[in-house]
């Protein structure tokens, strides 16, 4: 027998009555009956009930454990009476009778308990991690998230992927979010930086020959926190492909995504019909760029019923050049509880409020207008808005005005939450879209033209749309994909020609020295016959997040950062001491 066990603690049933075991786990709870103990001892693999009355040998021993001590224990599997049969556990029908039993590791009292899956602080649980991993629940997502890796592996090199590892140490690169950088103990003065994605390198694989490249890959990026977002470092799917256009590599991944959350989704049901939305028409419809479809609400501009009317805050805004006014539909909410109650969400959120409409059955059957808005309006005009919207008696509309880069982000967020308030979104399914036909550049606060996607990317219309085109008009070969208001994948149809990258750098700011200097080994590599490629990357964690019907990422990570970006069990970020600072030649200037 082995020195720790025979079984697993999840392996035990009715057909190993009579045997003498060995089991080896944590102490998950002790009921005292009496002079009868009881121990649920528990492992990986489950947990196993193990009785000891005043007359067995390891009595006295067990009777003195503390909660968490892994032991040992020796012993003889019974049946249960037929009255105490656990169906919810695979041993349920047996327990193990203890004849002996050894500590293999004490346990101090506990910072958090581990039996009962308890609310705790999430400072607490993050401190003590290793803890928190003992409960069922956290070690059960940790569990799909290893078997979710699993799967996608399989599936891509069915798919005929290879999968190649790209280096963690690199150089900086813009992709959109800040490096964390890694001195150079042989170079001083000189940085390397954890990569923010294997961009280039996959795109390098293309360029070497090898056609369809994956990785589960280690990406590291110095974010501010969200619940959706690891503020330091996340996996993700990575993908390329070459000689592919837009539609290849939908095709490709579509099978991947879908099959995972057929296979996971716990039974939701998962839409296989994949739109293809293009960004300024989402943007309009949902107020995001990763519209959550499962609420049925679309948004539309009802600018041309405000103008020159009596409501005259709209039609004087609408005097303003690049001012709209949209209507947000509520099939349903039409009461003034309701209206007020949303019009307080808006304050929340920063805007004034949201004008409404509702309309409700009048005097003689008919269907009237209410609010301040309808009264200012009239009837021909209400009524020219609701045959527009396609709304009835007991529904209602909001409005938001101004310019739609002001109001966008906060009207998706009404929408979403209209949704939820009314029973509109639909909790029980996934919905996804491609977003397509990103803008290629943008402007900043500084007024300077930027990248606004990734900055590798083809345009569309190639050089000749960035040598004759405003680039604010530029189109990228660019995309999403959504799936209930997240943003699972994105990706690119890459720029594989050098003289449209350093066009495109140009317009960004990007001389050709700068462009040489940064990306010297991609522009050689371009020079040398590079194939038309193009690919995408899919959050892991996001996946998991989705999958396990969690609302904060880092229930699926094993061992996250905190919203501070610090470890608190291992204590990082720590400073460092004089002697390493010497050996970089660096020095840190005090706080500010």
């Amino acid at each position: 027998m082995s020195a720790y066990r025979s079984h697993t603690c999840g392996q035990l049933t009715a057909a190993n009555a009579g045997e003498t075991v060995r089991l080896s786990g944590w102490v998950h709870r002790v009921r005292d009956h009496g002079g009868v103990l009881f121990i649920d001892l528990r492992d990986h693999y489950g947990i196993t009930q193990v009785i000891a009355d005043s007359d067995s040998p390891a009595f006295s021993a067990l009777e003195r454990l503390r909660a968490e001590t892994v032991i040992r224990i020796d012993g003889r599997v019974k049946l249960r009476d037929e009255s105490l049969v656990n169906p919810k556990l695979p041993t349920g029908q047996i327990e193990v009778y203890a004849t002996g039993t050894e500590v293999l590791g004490a346990s101090d009292d506990l910072p958090l308990p581990v039996f009962g899956e308890q609310e705790y602080p999430e400072e607490t649980r993050l401190a003590y991690r290793f803890l928190d991993l003992r409960r069922d629940g956290l070690h059960q997502k940790m569990m799909l998230r290893s078997r979710v890796i699993k799967w996608i592996r399989d599936k891509m090199w069915d798919q005929g992927f290879t999968e190649f590892q790209t280096p963690i140490i690199t150089a900086s690169s813009p992709e959109g979010a800040r490096d964390f950088l890694v001195p150079s103990r042989l170079h001083p003065g000189k940085f390397y930086a954890l990569p923010q994605a294997p961009q280039q390198f996959k795109q390098l694989i293309m360029v070497a020959g090898f056609d369809r490249y994956f990785q589960i890959a280690p990406c590291f990026r110095d974010e501010d926190p969200r619940a959706d977002r690891s503020p330091t470092d996340f996996y993700q799917l990575d993908l390329e492909m070459s000689f592919v256009e837009q539609q290849d590599v939908f095709a490709a991944v579509q099978p991947v995504i879908q099959g995972l959350f057929e296979e996971f989704g716990g039974g939701r049901r998962v839409d296989a019909d994949w739109p293809l939305i293009p960004y300024a028409e989402a943007m309009l419809k949902y107020g995001s760029d990763k519209p959550d479809l499962r609420n049925p609400i679309e948004m539309q501009v009802v600018s041309d019923h405000f103008r020159g009317s009596g409501f005259a805050i709209f039609a004087k805004l609408l005097e303003q050049e690049g001012t709209e006014v949209r209507a947000i539909p509520a099939p349903t909410g039409g009461s003034r509880k309701f209206a007020d109650r949303m019009n307080a969400f808006a304050q929340g959120q920063g805007l004034p409020g949201m004008g409404y409409i509702f309309w409700r059955k009048a005097e003689g059957g008919s269907t009237e207008a209410a609010g301040p808005i309808a009264k200012a309006l009239g009837h021909d005009k209400t009524e020219a808005i609701r045959a527009q919207l396609g709304l009835g008696e007991g529904d209602a509309v909001f409005f938001v005005a101004g310019k739609p880069e002001q109001f966008e982000a906060v009207a998706g967020r009404a929408r979403n939450e209209i949704g939820r308030e009314l029973g509109l979104t639909d909790e029980n399914q996934f919905k996804f879209a491609w977003i397509v036909d990103f803008p290629m550049y943008e402007k900043g606060d500084d007024g300077r033209i930027d990248f606004s996607h990734n900055p590798f990317s083809m345009p569309q219309g190639g050089l000749e749309a960035l040598e004759s085109q405003d680039p604010l008009t530029i189109k990228g070969y660019q995309y999403d994909l959504a799936c209930n208001g997240y943003e699972l994948i994105s990706g690119a149809i890459r720029n594989h020609r050098p003289d449209i990258m350093f066009k495109a750098f140009e317009l960004a700011g990007y001389g050709h020295d700068e462009v040489e200097k940064r990306f010297g080994g991609m522009v050689k590599a371009f020079r040398y016959g590079a194939p038309p490629h193009g690919g995408c990357a899919a959050g892991i964690d996001r996946i998991v997040m989705l999958l396990a019907d969690e609302q904060n990422i880092r229930e699926v990570i094993m061992f996250p950062m905190n919203q501070r970006a610090e470890d608190l069990m291992m204590g990082a970020p720590s400073e460092p001491s004089n002697e390493q600072l010497r050996e970089l030649r660096l020095r840190v200037l005090p706080n500010e």
